[in-house]
């Protein structure tokens, strides 16, 4: 009985390879005549094996979208002054320069607008989070700027949300519109300063002082930079005073 199942076994084996070959056999024959058979039968096989990969999120596509999202850019790119400012707060709040440098560029961007110095905002957000936009506070700041959703949640709401808080360039429109409206509503930077302050629930009894340092520091920097320009150009320095005066009600700046 066991030689005659062996031998049945091994029979049936054989019949069964000889039908598979005669099966790939015509397979082939049918691809080969008829080529769109060919093409779809591929296709049909590439989707199988792509939809059976384990997801890799280092992909060409995944990495290129990862490249839009990231909040970065090269240091390089940007002018002397802010450049060196860059490079200075990097090395102090040990940020990478490259995410810091679009901080830097908007900071610019926004003073400008808004009519209060840039090297001022830079220092508000390395007193209030160090340059981390995910730092949220006891009394619930959160961001760069460590605003208050709650009290801010008209400005989020237009750029997305309360989650808004924890997008660093967000985060940073977001303050400085508050400075800004502060500023004209009490008069002045200064006064807008403290009253941010108190927006915000900075409760360090030297905040203040602590953050007009930062910014005289930022502030000579930029000085520096325009004086060795100004040197190499062959003309005489100016010092360029910072902006203190209250922004025009008529320049408010929008998000």
């Amino acid at each position: 009985m066991a030689s005659d199942a062996r031998d049945g076994f091994v029979e049936i084996t054989r019949n069964g390879f000889a039908l598979l070959g005669l099966v790939v056999v015509a397979l082939t024959l049918t691809l080969t005549i008829r080529p769109q058979l060919q093409e779809a039968a591929t296709a049909q096989l590439m989707a199988w094996l792509q939809a059976r990969q384990l997801p890799n999120s280092w992909t060409s596509p995944s990495g290129f979208a990862a490249l839009q999202r990231t909040t970065a850019g090269d240091p390089m790119d940007l002018p002397a002054e802010q450049a060196s400012v860059t490079y200075w707060l990097s090395r102090k709040y040990n940020v990478s320069p490259e995410p810091l440098s679009v901080l830097v560029a908007e900071a610019f961007n926004l003073g400008e607008r808004a009519h209060i110095a840039p090297t001022l905002i830079l220092a508000i957000m390395a007193i209030e989070s160090n340059f981390n936009p995910y730092a949220q506070s006891s009394v619930g700041g959160q961001g760069l700027m460590q605003i208050q959703p709650r009290q801010q949640s008209e400005k989020l709401d237009s750029l997305g949300g309360a989650m808004a808080a924890f997008d660093p360039l967000s985060n940073l429109r977001v303050g400085v519109s508050v400075l800004h409206e502060l500023s004209v509503e009490k008069g002045s930077i200064h006064a807008g300063l403290t009253a941010y302050a108190q927006s915000t629930q900075s409760r360090e009894s030297n905040y203040l002082e602590r953050v007009l340092q930062e910014e005289q520091r930022l502030a000579h920097i930029t000085q520096s930079v325009r004086q060795a320009r100004a040197a190499g150009n062959d003309a005489t320095p100016k010092m360029q005073p910072a902006r203190w005066q209250a922004p025009s009600k008529a320049q408010s700046i929008s998000l």
